[in-house]
């Protein structure tokens, strides 16, 4: 996990203008508000660094063609389409990537990449996109104004804008008209404390493909580092340096 850093001062001077340049902004717009963001609840306590949550997706395993993954997470988080692929919200989607020289094609599902260092933090004018302590990025609902700048500055792609009015929301998956949303690793989940996991990776398993992985990076016995340790993996656009969550074997 020891990917090259930006140095702290210039992620932080980065942070600083993006927030503060729209904070006159942000203050005139009608609803906004800036609430505290829970970093605790009564099952598993404050959210700490002690954790990072993460994935490894064993790409040789990943079916093509099948999009188990795609409808166990619309499903958890009451996200269904109008039709419009090019406007439907998407936390997860299957993408194949071919090989120019050789023509070999993988099939893998592509999300939030959970990065140590996330680029649509970084560019957020209000806070709303924001990296919880073990290493889940999330957006706060209230605070997002709807500006799309985390959208462009995604590398993967990774996030959506909800563009219709809502019905038949999940209590556990807050969303909303006007703003933006991608994969949480079904947080509601891992907060209740119970060992429970995403729903991508719950399918997978269910399906016997089990090409995903989920645990904790910072634990050397959880399945998921265990399963780093045993074969190399990577992430996607390493060059970025943005040290993903989620990483990738057999690519």
């Amino acid at each position: 996990m020891g990917a090259a850093k930006k140095p702290l001062a210039d992620r932080g001077r980065r942070r600083f203008l993006a927030r503060s340049g729209a904070a006159l902004a942000v203050g005139l717009a009608a609803g906004a508000r800036f609430i505290d963001v829970p970093s605790a609840n009564a099952a598993t306590g404050p959210v700490t660094g002690a954790q990072r949550w993460g994935m490894l997706v064993d790409t040789s395993k990943c079916a093509t063609g099948c999009r188990a993954c795609v409808q166990a997470c619309n499903d958890e988080h009451g996200i269904s389409g109008q039709g419009r692929p090019q406007t439907d919200a998407q936390w997860i989607r299957k993408v194949t990537l071919r090989d120019k020289a050789s023509g070999r094609e993988t099939s893998l599902p592509l999300m939030c990449q959970h990065c140590e260092d996330p680029p649509c933090v970084d560019v957020c004018p209000t806070g709303a996109s924001f990296r919880r302590a073990d290493g889940i990025v999330l957006v706060d609902k209230h605070s997002c104004i709807g500006c799309r700048y985390c959208m462009l500055a995604c590398p993967f792609k990774a996030r959506s804008f909800i563009h219709e009015k809502l019905t038949d929301q999940k209590p556990w998956s807050p969303r909303g008209k006007g703003t933006v949303e991608s994969c949480n690793l079904c947080v509601h989940r891992i907060d209740e404390g119970k060992g429970r996991i995403p729903a991508c990776a719950e399918s997978c398993e269910r399906e016997g493909h089990r090409a995903i992985v989920f645990g904790d990076l910072n634990n050397p016995t959880s399945s998921v580092a265990k399963a780093m340790s045993e074969q190399q993996s990577q992430e996607l656009r390493a060059d970025l340096g943005l040290n993903t969550g989620i990483r990738y074997q057999n690519l």
